[in-house]
C-alpha cells in the first residue's frame, strides 16, 4: 500500500511540477531557471513544515507521511528530501558531514551530468 500511495503522490507531484515549468516559462522565458529555483524552495519549504509538524504537531500515519514527502515532493522536486537530510546532519552536530554532503551532492551531481553529456556525445 505505501508503495501505491508514493506513485500517486508522485505523479501528483510531477505534474504540479510540470505546470509551473510550463507557466514560468511563459510569463518569465526560459533564459533563466525560474521554474527549478521556485520549485526548490517552495519544495524545501513544504518539507520544512511536514517535518516539523510530524515531528511536533501531528500523528500522521507513516502512509499520509509517505504520501506528501516521499510521493508529492519526491515529484515535485527532490531538492526537499536534499535540505531535510542536510538539516537533518546538521541538527545531529553533525556539521562536517553536512557540508560534505551538500559541496559532494551539488558538486558531483554536476560532474555527473557533464560525464553522461560526454559519454552520449563519444556514443552517438
Amino acid at each position: 500500500m505505501n508503495y501505491l500511495l508514493v506513485f500517486l503522490g508522485g505523479g501528483l507531484g510531477a505534474s504540479a511540477r510540470y505546470g509551473i515549468n510550463v507557466a514560468f516559462g511563459r510569463a518569465f522565458g526560459t533564459a533563466f531557471p525560474w521554474h527549478t529555483f521556485f520549485e526548490n524552495i517552495t519544495g524545501s519549504l513544504a518539507m520544512g513544515i511536514l517535518a516539523g509538524l510530524f515531528a511536533f504537531k501531528t500523528d500522521a500515519s507513516e502512509g499520509m507521511r509517505l504520501f506528501l514527502t516521499t510521493g508529492i515532493l519526491g515529484g515535485y522536486t527532490t531538492f526537499s528530501a536534499f535540505s531535510l537530510d542536510t538539516a537533518l546532519l546538521y541538527e545531529r552536530g553533525e556539521v562536517g558531514l553536512a557540508v560534505l554532503y551538500v559541496l559532494g551532492s551539488v558538486l558531483l551531481s554536476i560532474v555527473g551530468l557533464f560525464a553522461g553529456l560526454a559519454l552520449v556525445r563519444h556514443l552517438t
